[in-house]
């Protein structure tokens, strides 16, 4: 069962929708603002204007949720494509008046080439480990067309382990997921947030040089990456 897409369905056909909780694998399940997700370009923070102001040329939203990000570029003139792996939220992005929206995995996508593929709201951490983020990061190069670049945004979690110890294998950014609405609880999946050092580095052995563009008080930032040379 899709659940998060159930909650969007509900906060688009009838809101409020009912509560969405995330439970994680570190700390006690939060809840999720479902309009969050519908709020458009006024109300969102100074980091995905930042982004926004980045895209160029031809753009794909991936992750794109109900179409927010890529209906303000749409607004803006750019030829932009939303793609979620959620079958009601691309539903939604053309109900929403997105021209272009695909239901797809990126992790298995092999279609048209961009010169923007962003991620935003952490999308990068669909990757889910530091192993995956490393294959992806070589595998997207054959999307992108001369010139191109990654734009999302991500945050240190180290903050977690001030009072406790930090993981003794593994990436301490590794994570693990899952929704739950309406008593349904969707499975685990697996995601990653990644520190600058750590991406700085994973991206330049794979080929990307990495400029930091904006940082928040939450030590969330905007990347860009682009191919070296």
């Amino acid at each position: 069962m899709d659940v998060f897409g159930e909650a969007l369905k509900d906060q688009y056909t009838k809101p409020p929708a009912e509560t969405l909780w995330v439970h994680n694998s570190y700390d006690e399940p939060e809840e999720m603002p479902v309009d969050i997700y519908f709020r458009d370009e006024a109300e969102m923070p100074e980091l995905e204007l930042k982004a926004l102001e980045l895209c160029k040329g031809k753009v794909l939203d991936v992750g794109a949720g109900v179409g927010s990000h890529a209906l303000a570029l749409q607004s803006r003139g750019f030829d932009v494509t939303g793609m979620d792996i959620s079958a009601p939220a691309v539903a939604i992005m053309k109900q929403r008046g997105l021209k272009k929206a695909i239901e797809g995995n990126i992790l298995k996508y092999s279609g048209e080439t961009y010169d923007t593929l962003l991620f935003m709201m952490n999308g990068i951490g669909l990757t889910g480990s530091l192993p995956g983020l490393k294959s992806f990061l070589n595998q997207i190069k054959d999307l992108l067309n001369p010139g191109g670049q990654l734009v999302f945004d991500s945050s240190d979690l180290s903050y977690l382990y001030q009072e406790v110890a930090f993981p003794i294998s593994g990436y301490y950014g590794e994570v693990s997921f899952r929704y739950e609405y309406k008593s349904q609880k969707g499975n685990w999946f697996k995601w990653i947030y990644v520190d600058q050092k750590t991406l700085k580095d994973v991206a330049s052995q794979q080929g990307w040089q990495t400029e930091i563009i904006f940082e928040d008080e939450s030590d969330q930032y905007l990347a860009r990456l682009t191919l070296k040379g």
